[in-house]
């Protein structure tokens, strides 16, 4: 899926709460080559345009309002059509049994904040290989 495009064509979904989170990783993202980003405010929102517009990676704060970031990671993948899709969880959150739900939840990967732009863009290659995989 992922990997037959190039990275500037794949739609990315960041979900967080705070707007300045959001346009640190867009920047981000920016920089790394993507030019479709899309946002949204929790998992709610997000739910929205997954269900309505094609997203080819989700990069998701855990702790938001309306909707956290682990009840979206699950709305997900109960729906089949988002069994592959890359989501990586982004968080404050450092105790085992967080990571360990995450990732029983389906999770491609995990990064902790504060991180870089290298530790973003390892986390997104990794997660859109293992969905082509």
């Amino acid at each position: 899926m992922a990997t037959e495009t190039n990275d500037a064509d794949l739609n990315i979904l960041i979900v967080d709460d705070a707007p300045p989170m959001r346009k640190i990783l867009a920047k981000m993202l920016y920089d790394m080559g993507y030019r479709r980003i899309k946002e949204a405010g929790d998992g709610s929102a997000a739910q929205k345009i997954l269900w309505s517009e094609p997203i080819d990676c989700v990069i998701c704060d855990w702790n938001m309002p309306v909707m956290s970031g682990i009840d979206f990671l699950k709305a997900v993948r109960a729906d089949p059509r988002f069994a592959q899709l890359p989501f990586i969880m982004v968080t404050v959150e450092t105790r085992k049994e967080r990571v360990v739900e995450a990732l029983r939840s389906g999770v491609s990967n995990y990064m902790v904040k504060p991180f870089n732009q290298k530790v973003l863009k390892d986390k997104m290659h990794a997660a859109l290989a293992s969905s082509a995989a």
